[in-house]
């Protein structure tokens, strides 16, 4: 499918008009059909071929004239010709943190800056402070931004690569003589960024197998090829690695590359004072092979249960197994609803009904409608008027879409100065009120967790999201104490989201182990702004697992009549 080449292109456009600055609202446009268009779950050429993409809000005549130029012509001409204005490298500036295209432009005009390595040194010689509007600590994050994403270039959000990843081992299993095959590496781990991928395989005729697999649409570039293994870089730009093995030593081989290395370094350690030896192809007895095709006989034969992929960080896991104690973690079809979503009343792509029966196709019995509070207009921010009117059409499709509930609820913004962006006679008449961070990223520790703590105290208020406001690869978390929050939270029966949105996946893993031991109860929400969105909640129970939480640990694995009495407790 060719929609995200086309979403990166209008992504691109996007940033090219507010970098040269033309009309915000076509640079708008070009993000938001960007984001539509990643979304989509059809094919973009089978949409456009069929006429359909006029019925899908925020794609407009104008937008679907370029998707056309792009189907029929492999380009888009107002693409080359903002492109041709603008330095070769510059926009790749535009992935650092902290800067946006109003920052790279100043940046390019003041300093003439084209490209990393001179905007680095302007950081190091202290020029950047000076140019209006910035100061040294703007120019102390660019350049801390600098420097993470030059060492995290080649590292993407699990997200971001997900179904591709998916698709790829799909093909793999389908290619002739293949017994099974899997992702191992940090993929399986389900860590928020990927560096390459790690892909084993078992069957016989490897070579045949190898020579195939280089032959996959998918496959870019072949960097070497060998009998039983080989490096490629996919057309995403990542580099996978295909491993195939007998399908004897298939579970010791994925246990070896699953890793983490510090996991795999203690297991060693245990079977070395066992008398054992473990590699990639299985467990040694002196000299004696015993074959292991599934995993669960290499911890098996070190006294230890499986222990799940994603607890495989030397984190005290394996202490747990050697007690017996390991948590069954929530499962990935544990969910019974989600808890914050968009719709067209604000910046979501979809109406309330179709984001109602996509849930239900998914098997949930809720979720919470979420929209943005009127002080955010960027997102199309809802006016009490207009909240009352949602409410009201909430209360129709209840009727109609019964015994599936949709609750009412709002991701109210927590202003300047700690207060709510609605009073509190509008906040209770809320099933599930969201309180968020979206704007003054910059205050201080003291002033931010000030305004936080606020909002947990209120009673209204049922959950903070994205407690720390972080975005990976592009911001850092607030400066927040953020065990503060954590304690509040579990005093006031305030539960902290586990954000889903895959740039965000906000609290991340060592944030919610921490959180659960001061006692704080969570949700996790796919922050979806169109049905297909809904697909995310994969990643935020990845997290969840990372952090060895249990379905008893996360609301909204609860069914409908527990999850509507654990949400009124607080008030």
């Amino acid at each position: 499918m060719k929609n995200k080449e086309i979403a990166k292109i209008f992504d691109e456009l996007g940033d090219m008009l507010e970098f040269l600055g033309e009309n915000p609202f076509r640079a708008r446009a070009y993000k938001r059909a960007s984001q539509i268009i990643y979304g989509l779950p059809e094919d973009i050429e089978k949409l456009y071929s069929s006429g359909k993409l006029s019925e899908i809000k925020g794609i407009g005549e104008s937008i679907i004239h370029k998707i056309g130029e792009f189907i029929e012509t492999g380009k888009i001409s107002a693409y080359d010709e903002y492109r041709s204005k603008i330095p070769e490298g510059l926009l790749e500036l535009l992935s650092v943190p902290y800067i946006g295209p109003v920052t790279l432009r100043t940046l390019y005009k003041t300093l003439h800056i084209t490209n990393f390595d001179e905007l680095i040194k302007a950081c190091e010689d202290k020029l950047v402070r000076n140019l209006p509007n910035f100061g040294p600590k703007k120019e102390e994050n660019i350049l801390k931004g600098l420097l993470r994403y030059k060492e995290q270039i080649f590292r993407y959000p699990i997200g971001l690569i997900f179904d591709d990843i998916i698709k790829l081992i799909e093909d793999i299993k389908n290619i002739t003589g293949v017994i099974r095959a899997e992702v191992a590496g940090s993929f399986r781990r389900m860590k928020e960024t990927i560096g390459d991928i790690d892909i084993l395989a078992s069957g016989k005729s490897t070579t045949e197998i190898i020579r195939n697999f280089t032959k996959l649409p998918v496959i870019k570039e072949v960097i070497s090829e060998g009998e039983t293994k080989c490096s490629v870089v996919l057309s995403t730009g990542m580099q996978a690695d295909l491993r195939v093995v007998d399908d004897n030593s298939y579970g010791a081989c994925l246990q070896y590359f699953t890793g983490s290395k510090n996991h795999n370094v203690k297991l060693r350690g245990i079977a070395k004072d066992m008398g054992f030896k473990i590699n990639e192809y299985g467990i040694f007895k002196g000299d004696k092979l015993i074959p292991c095709p599934d995993e669960e006989i290499v911890y098996q034969t070190l006294g230890l249960p499986w222990i799940p992929p994603e607890m495989r960080e030397d984190n005290g896991e394996i202490e747990l197994a050697q007690k017996g104690n390991l948590p069954k973690l929530i499962d990935y079809n544990e969910i019974k609803g989600d808890v914050h979503l968009h719709s067209t009343y604000s910046d979501g792509g979809e109406s309330i009904k179709v984001m109602a029966e996509a849930a239900i196709k998914k098997g949930y019995e809720y979720i919470v409608i979420t929209d943005h509070s009127q002080s955010l207009k960027i997102a199309k921010g809802l006016e009490i008027e207009r909240l009352l009117k949602q409410m009201e059409e909430i209360d129709k499709l209840n009727r109609e879409l019964f015994p599936f509930k949709i609750f009412k609820g709002s991701e109210v913004d927590i202003k300047h100065d700690g207060t709510l962006d609605y009073p509190d006679e509008v906040l209770k008449q809320l099933d599930f009120v969201i309180a968020s961070i979206h704007s003054g990223f910059k205050d201080d520790e003291k002033k931010m967790t000030k305004r936080i703590l606020n909002a947990i105290e209120n009673k209204y208020v049922t959950m903070i999201a994205h407690p720390t406001g972080r975005i990976l690869n592009a911001r850092e978390p607030y400066n927040v104490n953020i065990i503060e929050v954590f304690k509040m939270a579990a005093k006031t029966n305030t539960f902290l989201e586990i954000n889903a949105y895959f740039d965000r996946l906000d609290l991340n893993d060592v944030n919610i182990r921490i959180a659960k031991e001061y006692g704080v109860k969570f949700c996790i929400g796919t922050d979806s702004h169109n049905s297909i969105q809904l697909n995310m909640m994969i990643y935020g129970i990845g997290q969840a697992r990372r952090a060895w939480l249990t379905a008893s640990d996360i609301i909204n694995t609860k069914k409908l009549e527990d999850f509507q009495r654990a949400i009124k407790i607080k008030r």
